[in-house]
């Protein structure tokens, strides 16, 4: 439900990463992401003299066999994804629909929705997603708060549409860290571009965020309304937040209702895409009887410590950039060039984005928890990265065919969830593609054999759910998945014989 009536026509964000492009890619519009977004090989920043501060290096392609980043125009992006939910018929999408009302059972959610007559609508279903926004509708119906680390600046948001292509110094993106106006300039996706400017001390935001002032701060760049057309500019405040609960009951939350954070690491709808992938995989397995509800408590536990994490390298880029104090700005720049703008000098080590409780291997010492990367392989007559060809779903992979080694029960159980059995094998392996998935890279196989591995288990979302360095380890690790989907916690239950509805309520997502 979308309270909408048509998509939002404005760009939001305008990045993700190489994960996400490989998430967007499972949702089907993989062939479409080359004309959608445009690579962003660079992100630099420097002070108002123009000497660099920092300087990542995001080219080539990252471990998920994507750009390591991209930039895109988000309502062409939206229109592709909305293209692809119409082609599937378990999704209805309502429009112009605004919940207004929400009832919670024990076995079901009861949503009310009006729409643009006036009409109200109640819709059931077995579990409510909110990705409302940071208003979250849902969220106010959950016990939940939010934990707030009181980071508030607000920006203008300037997006344009160049008349003529030109070139930028740097080629896409850029931070200009001077003190008298803390200034973005990124690319907007193919065509376009974004300026973000920091509200200065005595200026209020209803002289900011006007038409005039958007024209007046552009001019120095050139841009004007003889060389651009102004697409939007809007008043955001950047800020730092997460709730602390994002299940309770049939009520989940997702995205902006679940999170925010400054966007200078451009990972805001990223974090809600990783929330997708997520929350699906595992409503899935629920509504067809093959987990208990149980393992939707692990959702939040894992994506609450992923998010935390990006928040924090937002906000410590954040304390970079947004210094309005010359004497302050001096001492910042002196740092940063002094570690030779290289952000792991310069910048405060975070912890790694590693899933360390949840759905993983217990027990495992090796790499459970962590993004699985992906390389190409040829199966079955298909050839392409390792999600394009065998689709969605748990991926159990070994060096060997995993069915001459694990049970028949274990086989059921694995059939069950959807589990794809892979028998990885060289490039000489062509002739006999048919049994085995050839690693055309020469990836796979070599990793394993370095790692002491012989097989894996990898996540719909595509991260490991454990590795195995011996087969009776793996023989194990196929128990210890089915024993954590079919644990019993205490968590509300239903018996349901066929998949059943989710609502997912939209908003500002």
């Amino acid at each position: 439900m979308e309270q909408w009536p048509t998509p939002y026509p404005l760009p939001r964000a305008v990045h993700f990463d190489d994960e996400v492009a490989r998430l967007l890619a499972d949702a089907g519009i993989g062939d479409r992401l080359g004309e959608l977004s445009e690579p962003a090989d660079s992100y630099e920043w420097r002070n108002a003299e123009g000497t660099p501060l920092l300087k990542f290096d995001w080219s080539g392609l990252g471990p998920s066999g994507w750009p390591l980043a991209s930039m895109t125009y988000q309502p062409d992006l939206e229109r592709a994804l909305a293209t692809a939910a119409d082609a599937c018929p378990n999704v209805t999408v309502l429009r112009g629909h605004e919940a207004v009302g929400l009832a919670e059972t024990e076995r079901d959610v009861t949503v009310t929705a009006r729409d643009t007559t006036g009409r109200q609508h109640e819709l059931t279903a077995d579990w409510v997603v909110g990705a409302d926004g940071a208003n979250s509708f849902v969220r106010a119906h959950m016990p939940t708060r939010m934990t707030d680390l009181g980071f508030f600046y607000d920006w203008l948001i300037v997006d344009v549409h160049p008349h003529t292509p030109r070139t930028w110094d740097p080629p896409v993106n850029l931070q200009i860290c001077d003190p008298e106006r803390p200034t973005t300039v990124v690319s907007g996706g193919p065509g376009r571009r974004r300026w973000e400017f920091m509200r200065m001390p005595g200026e209020s935001v209803e002289e900011l965020d006007t038409e005039s002032a958007a024209w007046r701060l552009l001019a120095p760049f050139g841009m004007t309304p003889g060389t651009c057309d102004l697409e939007r500019h809007a008043v955001y405040t950047f800020q730092a937040q997460w709730a602390d609960t994002w299940r309770a009951g049939r009520l989940l939350l997702a995205g902006d209702s679940a999170h925010l954070m400054p966007p200078f690491a451009g990972q805001g709808m990223c974090s809600g895409i990783r929330d997708a992938a997520n929350l699906t995989f595992k409503l899935d397995l629920v509504l067809r009887g093959a987990a208990d509800p149980a393992l939707l408590d692990t959702y939040g536990t894992e994506r609450s410590a992923h998010v935390q994490h990006a928040i924090g390298m937002s906000v410590e880029l954040g304390k970079v950039i947004c210094v309005t104090d010359p004497g302050e700005a001096a001492e910042r720049d002196a740092f940063l060039i002094g570690h030779g703008a290289d952000p792991a000098r310069a910048l405060p080590p975070l912890p790694p984005t590693v899933l360390t409780d949840g759905l993983v291997g217990r027990g495992e010492a090796g790499a459970a928890g962590r993004l699985s990367r992906q390389a190409r392989i040829s199966y079955r007559g298909r050839t392409g990265l390792l999600s394009e060809v065998v689709g969605r779903g748990f991926v159990v992979a070994s060096t060997t065919d995993p069915r001459t080694v694990l049970s028949t029960r274990q086989l059921t159980f694995l059939e069950g969830i959807g589990a794809r059995l892979l028998h990885l094998a060289g490039p000489e392996a062509h002739a006999d593609e048919e049994v085995a998935a050839v690693d055309l890279d020469g990836f796979y196989v070599p990793h394993l054999a370095e790692e002491g591995q012989v097989g894996v288990v990898i996540r719909p979302d595509h991260y490991l759910f454990g590795t195995a360095a011996a087969w009776d380890d793996f023989v194990r690790l196929i128990d210890d998945l089915e024993e954590q989907l079919a644990a019993q916690h205490g968590s509300l239950t239903h018996d349901v014989p066929a998949p059943a509805p989710v609502a997912t309520t939209g908003g500002e997502w």
